[in-house]
């Protein structure tokens, strides 16, 4: 029995073949998110970066979670693809949250967010999501996410608020032609991963009062619009998965004994723990 399985984000997809009595096959391409990208876009995005034969590699079940991935409509769309891809019929797909929740979780409860690209959080019994707050993605939402910090950073260059050290620092990474940056953001694809390239300023000049003003406005913006809404966080640890989260954990940490909750695991990704969750499924 071998399970083929997926952790996708809107920048990547982490792939691992798991198969009893082996050593896990690892994989990586783009990120793929159906509200984003169209049929074709996905389809060649495989064919490029992960071209598949399964008769070398005998995977009877397809196991995917992904950015929005959780609306039935856009799992129907993606099961299509991904069945017509690797040509394995066992193929299922849910949003990227529930492989956090496996891989933090296991069979205990939890309140469990991703803050990567984008961002979302729900409550998690032990089995099943029961209660997930809406995703307004990266126009509406995505409190502090890749892309929501990515817009507050452009902003502080843009209306002046940074001062010379930093301003100095976004040009020689980002350039100083606002047109230019303004039509990559309107008029190019993934204009979400775009904004969160912008992240790795704040990721190099920790310490500077403004860039950690940035990363704690727009973490305790989640708190308030997400993890404090749901009804059992005073009550159960919070587990956070995410490049962002991973990054900026201390301030996680800082907020949750702010607002006096429990703190748990903070990952970067959930691929180990899904492998050793399907390795225990397989037995």
């Amino acid at each position: 029995m071998a399970y083929l399985i997926a952790d996708s984000g809107s920048t990547k997809t982490d792939w691992c073949l798991v198969r009893k009595g082996k050593k896990p096959m690892r994989f990586s391409t783009q990120g793929i998110n159906p509200y984003l990208q169209s049929r074709d876009m996905i389809t060649n995005l495989l064919k490029k970066e992960l071209p598949w034969n399964n008769e070398k590699y005998e995977a009877k079940h397809l196991h995917y979670y992904g950015a929005g991935a959780a609306n039935p409509a856009k799992q129907n769309f993606l099961k299509e693809i991904l069945t017509e891809h690797f040509g394995i019929k066992k193929t299922d797909v849910q949003g990227d949250i529930m492989a956090a929740c496996r891989a933090l979780c296991g069979n205990k409860p939890g309140i469990v967010s991703i803050l990567g690209t984008g961002s979302t959080s729900c409550y998690y019994d032990g089995k099943k999501i029961r209660e997930q707050k809406p995703s307004l993605g990266y126009i509406a939402g995505d409190e502090g996410g890749g892309n929501y910090m990515g817009k507050r950073i452009l902003q502080y260059y843009a209306y002046g608020t940074f001062d010379a050290e930093l301003r100095l620092d976004f040009e020689m990474r980002f350039g100083d032609n606002i047109r230019e940056i303004i039509n990559t953001l309107y008029h190019q694809p993934n204009p979400n991963r775009y904004l969160a390239s912008f992240v790795v300023m704040l990721k190099e000049n920790r310490g500077h009062y403004m860039v950690e003003n940035i990363i704690e406005d727009c973490l305790n913006d989640f708190f308030h619009t997400s993890i404090l809404k749901h009804r059992n966080t005073w009550n159960m640890p919070l587990y956070f998965s995410g490049s962002v989260a991973y990054e900026f954990k201390d301030v996680l940490g800082n907020l949750c004994h702010q607002y006096e909750l429990e703190i748990g695991d903070v990952i970067k990704s959930p691929m180990e723990g899904m492998i050793k969750y399907y390795k225990k499924v397989i037995g």
